[in-house]
């Protein structure tokens, strides 16, 4: 049977997450930009802080560490501001982005933790601080009101179907004018060869998942407590192991899941996102159908008991993506195309240490997926939904029309790129007001038990759920489908910004007119026309004939790109020339040097590399035996300006 259980509200699912009424620190000691305390509210408190220090401190952990250790002793000279019972703060360890997670002895109000947050900020060599919050799943469960039969996909899960008004379930007098139309996508493309990385909270073992990937993945959850293992430390597998938060220790005591409200049975949340976008095993006459059916999901478990905080999700970000996380092994699954269906409040900006993460991951070529939010609120106010360089998923229901639930574009915005059928919960928008029964939810395979998992088949079922979390992996699966289609067609991959072109240009128009001041972006995605796109030339090749020419041994100076930006260089070379050393240096920031022979180099095809924190990066060809033009791809890992870009080689007469 279908597993039951609704929560009393969409917005219980976010309950825990904190709200932005605390204002970042300004005035005359001018640190506003480089504290984010949008995330702070007066009824939470905080012990755990991301600092950043600029590129000029020494990142080696002993210097690091050191460092650290004198800004927080400022820190704690803050005696008026902090009581006369100032915390003890502790050096906790390094985040693959480069900054630093610290913690306090005891928990901080609001008000102490803004204080502490700008006494570290005057440092001088601090480039940016923000609290280290949880983030959450981003979905609710459906009731327990019917059981299915063998034909799953066709009674729920019209939503994969063309969104025309033509899609209708067994037994339900509304017409879908939501669907992905994934069915036609699935003509040009299955996934073949590409891995999705779902940041959630891991993935059970069920007979209709493909969970192959289960052991390669990771538990990026560092603190016992969250993970369930009572004692702190990452562990290879992206496992779930349940994140119940009824009785002890979660709903009661000192540790407790602070505004979680009433206690929660285990979501299986990152199972359902999973089997969505791919994990599903798809044709096999059981169960229900995954979007990028042969695509490989890689779990990667980053919410726990109470949710999961920034710090653990950031580094997760950077090892799906393929980058080394110090002690965790290095990523054999590198994705294209990361799914984070997760969030909480508070405006992300490109400092924070998630977007750095994403930046990290754009760099490599992978696309980044996250959710809207459930707040049915603007959009701007919740993280990593405002990140720069994500492609943020609103949620709508069967009609076309917004979910109540879904947060959403205030006027002047573009943060939500496009929607995706997440369902409406109780379909309000549908003229005759019936309820759909199916088309309610999105379904897919989860576990029956409230608390660890059951083992399959045993604990094998069906779920439905609501929420932009389930719009997400639409769009994560419709990707996953391009690329793929890419792949099968010898055409390179679609950069993250190419990506988005297509799904925006391929959007749909909603049947429902949007209300003007509660806008999603392009339309309503659809699968079929994105897949088409991409394989007819959506998207383009990275540019030759316009990247800025360099001449042997002039340095061009002033170079400056956002984060998650892309620039190209050439430069012509001689035959038989020696010692050609392309290299860039100088300024703020952060960059990597992708470097190829006769075409532009991608995130995928480079003849050698360059990747390393800052600006300092350089790549050397011993000889070119033949006249050859050098194209160089220049990556803002972190907005970066003041960067010099050079390309020196010895002529064969000298």
């Amino acid at each position: 049977m279908f597993k039951a259980a609704l929560a009393a509200s969409v917005a219980l699912a976010l309950s825990l997450s904190v709200t932005a009424h605390a204002q970042s620190t300004s005035g005359s000691n001018g640190f506003a930009t480089r504290i984010n305390a949008s995330a702070v509210t007066g009824n939470a408190t905080y012990n755990r802080f991301i600092v950043r220090y600029n590129a000029s401190v020494p990142t080696t952990a002993v210097a690091a560490t050191q460092s650290a250790s004198a800004a927080m002793s400022r820190a704690t000279k803050l005696q008026a501001s902090l009581s006369s019972n100032a915390p003890a703060v502790s050096y906790k360890r390094t985040l693959a982005t480069g900054a630093h997670l610290i913690t306090t002895s005891r928990k901080l109000n609001a008000s102490e933790a803004a204080a502490f947050m700008q006494s570290i900020a005057s440092d001088p060599t601090v480039a940016y601080v923000q609290p280290d919050v949880m983030r959450h799943a981003i979905g609710i469960k459906a009731p327990a009101s019917f059981t299915p039969n063998d034909n799953y996909f066709a009674k729920y899960q019209t939503d994969y179907l063309p969104g025309d008004g033509t899609a209708t379930a067994a037994g339900n007098k509304v017409a879908n004018w939501g669907g992905a139309n994934v069915t036609g996508a699935w003509d040009l493309a299955d996934g073949t060869g590409i891995t999705i990385a779902v940041i959630d909270t891991g993935i059970v073992k069920h007979a209709d998942i493909d969970a192959s990937l289960g052991d390669a993945g990771y538990d990026f959850i560092s603190d016992g407590f969250v993970s369930g293992r009572s004692t702190d430390g990452r562990v290879s597998g992206g496992w779930d192991l349940g994140d119940w938060t009824t009785g002890a220790p979660y709903d009661s005591g000192a540790n407790a899941c602070v505004n979680q409200g009433q206690g929660q049975g285990s979501s299986w949340h990152g199972s359902h996102v999973a089997s969505a976008s791919g994990a599903e095993i798809t044709n096999n006459s059981i169960g229900m159908a995954g979007i990028a059916y042969k695509a490989k999901v890689l779990p990667v478990r980053a919410l726990g008991h109470c949710g999961g905080y920034d710090s653990d999700i950031a580094d997760a970000i950077v090892w799906a993506s393929g980058g080394h996380v110090d002690g965790v092994a290095d990523n054999q699954h590198p994705a294209q195309v990361i799914n984070m269906s997760l969030g909480g409040d508070g405006t992300c900006t490109a400092d924070d240490a998630t977007a750095q993460a994403i930046a990290k991951a754009r760099a490599k070529g992978t696309t980044v997926v996250v959710a809207a939010g459930n707040d049915g609120a603007d959009v701007k106010s919740h993280s990593p939904a405002s990140c720069p360089g994500v492609i943020t998923v609103a949620s709508t229901g069967v009609g076309s029309g917004l979910s109540f639930y879904s947060n959403y574009n205030a006027p002047g915005e573009s943060i939500v790129k496009l929607a995706a059928f997440g369902g409406g919960v109780y379909p309000n928008e549908a003229s005759s007001g019936t309820q759909l029964n199916p088309e309610g939810f999105a379904w897919q395979a989860v576990n029956n038990s409230s608390t660890s998992p059951a083992a399959s088949p045993g604990g094998d079922t069906y779920g439905g759920m609501a929420g932009t979390s389930q719009a997400t992996p639409h769009v994560t699966g419709a990707v996953a489908l391009m690329q793929s289609a890419r792949l099968a067609a010898n055409m390179p991959l679609l950069t993250p910004d190419e990506v988005l072109a297509v799904l925006q240009k391929t959007a749909r128009t909603p049947h429902t007119t949007p209300n003007s001041n509660k806008t999603f972006g392009a339309g309503i995605l659809d699968a079929g026309a994105a897949v088409a796109e991409a394989v007819k030339g959506g998207g383009t090749t990275p540019p030759t004939d316009n990247a800025t020419v360099l001449q042997n041994g002039v340095a061009l100076t002033g170079q400056k790109g956002d984060a998650g930006s892309e620039t190209f260089y050439k430069i012509d070379v001689p035959a038989n020339a020696r010692a050609l050393v392309i290299r860039t240096a100088g300024g703020t920031g952060d960059v990597s040097l992708y470097v190829k022979a006769g075409a532009a180099p991608t995130a995928t095809a480079f003849d050698a590399s360059s990747i390393h924190a800052g600006n300092a990066e350089s790549v050397t060809v011993a000889k070119v035996a033949a006249a050859t033009t050098y194209y160089l791809r220049v990556v803002g890992v972190q907005a970066y300006t003041g960067v010099s870009v050079q390309a020196t080689y010895t002529p064969a007469s000298q």
